[in-house]
């Protein structure tokens, strides 16, 4: 039998398991079966929490159709909840490696619970080569920071992303009425279009004004969730280098709200949010042939 945790943050919810003392077969498929809505647990992918010789411990992301992603912010800091509030560390300040390096949790405890986490996500990436993003223009900030931008044509409707990589790739467009946007449409062509190699996640923002934007976004690999961490991060850099905000901003998406900060002195963005035990359950491997 293999335990697992309901977990999420601001929406954005994966299936949790300690793998800490188990080896898992089929990664792939048993976080397609897990995540599936109606037929499994329901979730948008599989986080396996794993023993690290590097950091206190490391995540392994799985979206729901079995794709391995780099890294996801909502799911971090229910990764600091989870290894805290079962126990297997009383450390408030974590390193957790992942495949977009280490990342450092600050843990805010309430009751013996971890209510909220903030989470160092490290410096964004603005060379195309390594988003990776191509075919399209280099610009720069009013500090004089290079950043890049690729047009894409989607039914005579030209969208300007402006590219981020937080250890996974992120094209953000600006744009009005975001509730209104038919994202299903325009977020699948978006994913797979030829100026991203690796596909990209694309985030779709209205600003409301220096310091709140609204955001929609549809993750590589899985579609429209209700919160993306790595992709609030991305959008509140670029909304940043197009001068359209602060360093400091609010970014409300379907499932919540999360605060994050471009902190000029060190170039690293910060990223706090609650994270939340939804329920906790078992599953037979062999019934799904695992």
């Amino acid at each position: 039998m293999i335990k697992f945790t309901k977990m999420e943050g601001i929406g954005n919810d994966y299936v949790y398991i300690d793998c800490t003392k188990r080896e898992l077969k089929n990664k792939t498929e048993l976080a397609k079966i897990l995540s599936r809505r109606h037929f499994g647990v329901g979730s948008d992918g599989l986080i396996l929490i794993e023993e690290s010789k590097i950091a206190d411990f490391k995540m392994q992301i799985f979206n729901s159709d079995g794709s391995e992603a780099e890294m996801c912010g909502n799911g971090i800091r229910c990764v600091g909840k989870y290894v805290y509030d079962k126990g297997l560390t009383d450390k408030t300040t974590l390193k957790i490696e992942t495949l977009a390096g280490i990342k450092i949790l600050s843990l805010n405890v309430e009751d013996g619970k971890v209510k909220t986490v903030r989470v160092d996500m490290g410096e964004p990436i603005l060379d195309y080569k390594l988003i990776p993003a191509r075919d399209g223009k280099i610009y720069k900030s009013k500090d004089g920071i290079k950043f890049y931008k690729v047009n894409i044509n989607i039914n005579y409707d030209l969208k300007e992303l402006t590219c981020v990589s937080m250890g996974n790739p992120h094209g953000v467009d600006f744009t009005n009425n975001i509730d209104k946007l038919d994202l299903k449409k325009v977020g699948s062509l978006i994913e797979k279009d030829e100026h991203f190699p690796n596909k990209v996640n694309a985030e779709f923002i209205e600003i409301i004004n220096k310091n709140n934007i609204k955001m929609r976004v549809w993750e590589r690999g899985v579609g429209e969730t209700l919160a993306c961490g790595t992709g609030a991060c991305a959008s509140v850099v670029a909304s940043i280098l197009n001068g359209y905000t602060d360093r400091t901003v609010t970014v409300e998406l379907l499932g919540g709200k999360l605060d994050i900060e471009w902190n000029k002195e060190d170039n690293h963005v910060y990223m706090t949010g609650p994270a939340k035990t939804v329920f906790e359950g078992t599953i037979d491997e062999k019934m799904f042939s695992l």
